[in-house]
C-alpha cells in the first residue's frame, strides 16, 4: 500500500546518540541484560555482520572521553544503557558505568566475533550471569530487536515495539515502494508536510546544528570545521555558499566522531547522513534574501526522501559511502530546491553529484569522516549550482543514467554487486591494522 511523507520521516529520521553501529550494539547488551533475573553480567559474546563491525571498530563512543571498540560498546550498553531510549542508548551513561566496562574489558568478559559471510546488519549478544542465558538479536535497522530469549525461550517485551519483525518488514514495504516512485513523485510528497512535521524537521536542524556549534566551538575530533573556519578568519580562504556548507557539516562531524555526548538527527538509519541531509541546506538559506523557513524545512524534507530512495538501492550499509552518495544526493536535491530549481535542475544535480562522488569508499566511522562530510556537502552545493547554469553530466558518461533515478539505481548496483570484494578488503586492510597495534 502507499506510504506518506510522515511515514517516511517517522521511519527514516530519528535522533541519535552516537555513531549508530556500536549503538546497536550497545542497545543489543542493554536489551539482553535487562531481561536477566539479576543484575549485573558474567561474560557477553558479541556477533557481527562485516559492516557494523567495520562501522564499530574504530569511532569514539559517546560519554566515554574518547573510549573507542566494538567490546567496549557492548560492555557500555550492558553496565548502564538503557534499552528503552533505542538509539539514544547510552543517554545515561555516567563515570561509573565507563569504569565498569573497563574493568569488564580488563577481565576479559567480552569477546566480538565476525560473521564474515553474513549479509544485511546483523548484531546478536549473547549475555550471561549465573546458570542463566539472555540473548538478543538485532536485524535490518539499527534498533530492529527482533529477537529476545532467556534461557532459550522467548520472552515478551515492548523492547520488540514498535520496531519488530513487522517494523522491519513495513521498512522493506516502503524501500520497494520508494524505488518505484518517480523525482516528480518524490518532490510532490513535500506537498503533503503538516505542522508537526514541519516542527520535527526544525527539531532535527536544531539538533544537528548544536554539534555543529560545539565542533566549532571547541574544534573537536579531527577539528575540520573549526580549521576552515580559521583559514576564513586569516583570509586565506574566502567563505562562500559551498564553504559555508563544507564548515557546518563537517564541524557537526567533528563533535559526534568525538565522542561528544549530544545525539544526531540521523536520516536513514545514520548520523552523519542526518548531518549531510540537513546542514548543507541550512547553510545555503544564509545567501538567499528573505529566505523562507517553510520551503528551507520542504528542501530538508526532500533532502531526507532523495537519501532514503539511494539507501533502498544501496542498502543500509555498504562499501560505498552513504553520506557521499546518499546524504550528498538529498543534500543536491534539496539545495537546488531551494535555489528555485525545478525537477529538471534537481535531476541535473543529483547526477552531477554521483559524476563526482560515486567512487568515495566506507572505511568505517571515525574521525576522518568528517572531511568526507566537507566534501559531500561541498560538492552538494557546487553539484546544484551547476546543474542551475546548466552544467549537466551525460547518460553516455560511466555509470551515469538517462535519468537522476535510473543513476541512483546504478549507485545501488555498484554498491550491492559491483564492490562486495572492495568490502572485505576494506575490512580485511582494518583488522591487520588492529593486530599490529595490539
Amino acid at each position: 500500500m502507499p506510504f506518506t511523507v510522515k511515514d517516511v520521516l517517522t521511519m527514516q529520521v530519528a535522533p541519535a546518540l552516537g555513531c549508530t553501529e556500536p549503538v546497536a550494539i550497545a542497545l543489543g547488551a542493554a536489551a539482553a541484560v535487562s531481561i536477566l533475573p539479576d543484575e549485573g553480567f558474567d561474560s557477553i559474546e558479541v556477533f557481527l555482520d562485516p559492516n557494523v563491525y567495520k562501522n564499530g571498530l574504530a569511532v569514539s563512543i559517546p560519554g566515554t572521553g574518547g573510549l573507542s571498540g566494538l567490546d567496549m560498546a557492548a560492555a557500555l550498553g550492558a553496565a548502564g544503557g538503557d534499552p528503552s531510549l533505542r538509539l539514544e542508548v547510552l543517554r545515561p551513561i555516567a563515570d561509573g558505568h565507563v569504569a565498569e566496562a573497563k574493568a569488564a574489558l580488563a577481565a576479559g568478559k567480552i569477546t566480538v566475533s565476525l560473521l564474515k559471510d553474513r549479509h544485511g546488519l546483523f548484531v546478536r549478544n549473547v549475555v550471561r550471569r549465573g546458570d542463566d542465558v539472555a540473548e538478543s538479536v538485532i536485524e535490518g535497522l539499527h534498533d530492529n530487536i527482533t529477537s529476545l530469549t532467556l534461557n532459550g525461550q522467548p520472552v515478551g517485551s515492548p523492547l520488540l515495539k514498535p520496531h519488530g519483525e513487522d517494523g522491519h518488514a513495513r521498512l522493506m514495504e516502503m524501500e520497494e515502494w520508494l524505488k518505484g516512485l518517480s523525482l516528480t513523485e518524490i518532490m510532490a510528497l513535500t506537498d503533503h508536510l503538516d505542522e508537526a512535521d514541519f516542527a520535527f524537521l526544525r527539531e532535527g536542524v536544531d539538533v544537528n546544528m548544536r554539534l555543529a556549534e560545539q565542533g566549532l566551538k571547541f574544534g573537536l575530533g579531527l577539528g575540520v570545521g573549526k580549521t576552515l573556519e580559521r583559514l576564513v578568519r586569516q583570509r586565506l580562504i574566502r567563505k562562500d555558499m559551498i564553504l559555508a556548507a563544507r564548515i557546518l557539516a563537517s564541524s557537526a562531524a567533528d563533535a559526534r566522531m568525538s565522542g561528544i555526548p549530544l545525539p544526531a538527527m540521523s536520516s536513514a538509519g545514520s548520523g552523519n547522513h542526518g548531518l549531510t541531509a540537513i546542514l548543507p541546506i541550512w547553510a545555503v538559506k544564509d545567501f538567499i534574501d528573505d529566505a523562507d523557513e517553510k520551503t528551507v524545512l520542504e528542501a530538508i524534507a526532500l533532502s531526507h526522501i532523495v537519501t532514503a530512495f539511494v539507501k533502498a538501492h544501496t542498502g543500509r550499509l555498504s562499501a560505498i559511502c552513504g553520506c557521499s552518495v546518499a546524504a550528498g544526493a538529498g543534500a543536491t536535491a534539496g539545495i537546488t530546491y531551494l535555489l528555485g530549481g525545478d525537477a529538471t535542475h534537481i535531476a541535473g544535480a543529483i547526477k552531477n553529484l554521483l559524476e563526482d562522488l560515486a567512487g568515495i569508499i566506507c572505511d568505517g566511522a571515525k574521525a576522518g569522516c568528517a572531511l568526507k562530510l566537507s566534501t559531500a556537502a561541498g560538492t552538494a552545493v557546487q553539484a546544484a549550482l551547476f546543474a542551475l547554469h546548466g552544467v549537466n553530466v551525460h547518460a553516455t558518461d560511466g555509470i551515469i543514467g538517462d535519468s537522476s533515478e535510473d543513476t541512483m539505481r546504478n549507485i545501488g548496483t555498484l554498491a550491492v554487486d559491483g564492490m562486495i570484494q572492495t568490502d572485505r578488503t576494506i575490512l580485511d586492510i582494518m583488522l591487520r591494522k588492529r593486530l599490529t597495534e595490539e
